[in-house]
């Protein structure tokens, strides 16, 4: 499967409602527009009523069915309002707008409305890759810094989720490091290492864990063969596992800037998905991370 064919996908779902946070943001509106003529969703539209009514104006969008505005003089009363929406059931998938990823998230964590579910929230990224039958998907390059092992279980658990709710059953997940072989003095290679017996041993369900492995073993069988590794997952992982941060964030980026990868990624462990894009995202982009969230919905 590829992004093209998720949207295609994700179009057959029964009719889901995206809370939209400070939506008044060209590309966010084009979006709207874009996932709107795919069927993809309805949308409850939170923020200057006057300024998203112009942008609707522009995209010849008008208030229907499909497409409402709830004003809200402020950003954080704007996520508010998208995040209650969500937690009492009047949406089912969590948007971020022109709004800064830290206000919206202050009231996904809020213990009275939020949508936290006691464990571990990350960002799940799919990439459709020029030359790869397949969805690539990397976790996690936009939440947790520098996630201990106890954490990157649930960063796997959440990828895996999103990973079968697109169609593919048992992903394949590989834990990457620098190395192929464990290190003590390497962190990443110890945990990787972990989540592998861990797999083994039914602790991590739903998927094959393969690690220590670099990135060229992970993605590439020649090179795995080269290395004279035998796994089932190198050479063909579904999911990269980074081990900070910094990893996931380089990677993302070189994916979409240097290869011209297309993707689409949501927040994975709340109780709803969210779509947390970049401001600086395309419209297509966010089209994509919406389809993958309501692939995503129960």
């Amino acid at each position: 499967m590829n992004l093209d064919q998720l949207l295609t996908k994700a179009s057959d779902h029964p009719n889901k409602t995206v809370a939209l946070a400070a939506a008044a943001d060209r590309e966010v509106i084009e979006a709207v527009k874009l996932a709107v003529e795919q069927k993809l969703a309805s949308f409850i539209l939170y923020g200057d009523q006057d300024k998203i009514s112009n942008l609707l104006s522009e995209f010849s969008l008008t208030q229907s069915a499909d497409v409402k505005v709830v004003h809200e003089s402020s950003d954080r009363e704007a996520s508010k309002s998208a995040v209650t929406a969500v937690s009492n059931g009047e949406a089912d998938v969590l948007m971020k707008g022109m709004v800064s990823t830290s206000v919206i998230l202050k009231e996904v964590l809020n213990k009275e409305y939020g949508l936290r579910k006691g464990k571990v929230l990350s960002h799940v990224a799919a990439f459709d890759v020029a030359g790869y039958d397949r969805l690539i998907f990397v976790t996690d390059s936009g939440m947790n810094i520098e996630p201990d092992l106890t954490q990157k279980v649930e960063i796997v658990k959440n990828a895996v989720s999103i990973a079968r709710s697109v169609g593919i059953e048992s992903p394949k997940v590989a834990a990457l490091a620098a190395v192929e072989v464990v290190n003590p003095s390497m962190q990443a290679t110890l945990d990787a290492a972990a989540l592998t017996q861990m797999n083994t041993r039914d602790q991590i369900t739903n998927c094959v864990i393969d690690g220590p492995l670099a990135l060229d073993n992970a993605i590439s069988i020649e090179a795995a063969t080269h290395k004279g590794i035998k796994s089932e997952v190198a050479g063909r992982a579904d999911i990269l596992l980074v081990p900070s941060i910094e990893v996931g964030n380089a990677l993302y980026k070189s994916l979409v800037y240097f290869s011209n990868a297309k993707v689409g990624g949501v927040i994975a462990g709340a109780k709803a998905p969210i779509v947390l894009t970049s401001r600086a995202d395309s419209a297509k982009s966010k089209v994509y991370s919406i389809a993958l969230a309501v692939s995503s919905t129960n």
